[in-house]
C-alpha cells in the first residue's frame, strides 16, 4: 500500500474504533484513536501475517501491553480479515469475542491476552528470545503507552531486552502526552523517554506518529543491521480524527452519546472522502 492508501484504511479503522465503543457504552477511544496510524501501517504493510493462518508458527507476533485500546487492535484485525467488521458492534457485550481487553484464547489474531499495565514488554521480550533460540526469523511488535511506561516492569524487561541483544524486537511507545489523571508529564514524567531506552542499549528513533511517511522512516530505520532491539517513540494526538476528542484528556476512557457517535462518523467520512478524491 502507498501512504495515502495506508491513510484511507486508518481512517477506515478509527471508524471501527468509534462504532465498537459506542456499542458498548464504554470503553477507551482516545488512545486507540492515537495509535491508529501505526496499528495500520503494521497489519497492512509491516507484519508477516495471514488472517487465513492466525497461528501460523513463523508469524511476526504483535503485543498490545497498553491492552485497554484494544478497540484499535481489534478494528485494525476486522479490517485485515481475520473476522467481519460488524462483529465490532459486539465489543464489550456478554459472550462476545471481543472483551475489554484481548484475549488470546477468543480472538483471532490476537498473540497475548493483556490489560495489566506493564506485562506487555516482558511478554514481548521473551517471544523475542524464543525466536532467537529457536532460529527463527519471525520479528515481535510491542505497543505501550506512554503512562503505561511509569511501571518499573516495563525498565526491567528494556533492561533484559537489551542485555539480550533482542534485536528482532521492536517497542512502540504512543507518546500522545495524556493519561486517565491528567498530563503524563505531571502525574509521573516519564521524559526524556528517548535518553531513557538508550540507556538500556535500544536504538531509539522518534517520529510523528499519525505520518505515514514518518511511520515507514521509523521501520527503516529498525531494519539497519544492529545488535540491539529499537524503540520508536510516536508523538501523537490523543483521540487523532475526532475534533472533539482530539487532546482531550476525557476521551480516555469515555464512550460518546449517540449525537457524539454521529458526528464523530461524520468527520471521518469527510476525511475518507478527502483521502480517495
Amino acid at each position: 500500500m502507498n501512504n495515502n492508501e495506508l491513510a484511507i484504511m486508518a481512517t477506515k479503522v478509527r471508524k471501527g474504533i468509534v462504532t465498537a465503543v459506542y456499542s458498548a457504552s464504554s470503553g477507551h477511544p482516545g488512545g486507540s484513536l492515537s495509535a491508529a496510524d501505526m496499528y495500520t501501517y503494521l497489519y497492512f504493510e509491516r507484519m508477516n501475517i495471514d488472517p487465513k493462518n492466525p497461528d501460523d508458527p513463523n508469524r511476526d507476533r504483535f503485543v498490545l501491553s497498553k491492552g485497554h485500546t484494544s478497540p484499535g487492535l481489534y478494528s485494525t484485525l476486522a479490517n485485515r480479515g481475520y473476522f467481519d467488521v460488524e462483529e465490532l458492534t459486539t465489543f464489550r457485550k456478554l459472550g462476545t469475542r471481543l472483551q475489554g481487553h484481548p484475549c488470546m484464547n477468543e480472538t483471532p489474531g490476537v498473540d497475548m491476552s493483556s490489560g495489566s499495565l506493564g506485562q506487555g514488554l516482558s511478554v514481548a521480550a521473551g517471544m523475542a528470545l524464543a525466536a532467537k533460540l529457536d532460529n527463527k526469523d519471525y520479528k515481535v511488535y510491542c505497543l505501550c503507552g506512554d503512562g503505561e511506561i511509569q511501571e518499573g516492569q516495563i525498565w526491567e524487561a528494556a533492561m533484559f531486552s537489551g542485555a539480550n541483544k533482542l534485536n528482532n524486537l521492536t517497542v512502540i511507545v504512543d507518546n500522545n502526552g495524556l493519561q486517565i489523571d491528567g498530563p503524563v508529564a505531571d502525574v509521573c514524567s516519564v521524559y526524556p523517554i528517548e535518553d531513557k531506552f538508550k540507556a538500556f542499549n535500544f536504538n531509539v528513533i522518534t517520529i510523528n506518529g499519525n505520518d505515514m511517511e514518518d511511520i515507514r522512516k521509523a521501520f527503516a530505520f529498525a531494519d539497519e543491521p544492529s545488535d540491539k532491539p529499537t524503540c520508536i517513540v510516536m508523538k501523537t494526538t490523543k483521540g487523532k480524527g475526532v475534533s472533539f476528542m482530539e487532546n482531550q484528556v476525557g476521551w480516555h476512557g469515555t464512550a460518546p452519546n449517540k449525537e457524539q457517535y454521529e458526528q464523530a462518523i461524520a468527520e471521518l467520512d469527510e476525511q475518507l472522502k478527502s483521502l480517495e478524491a
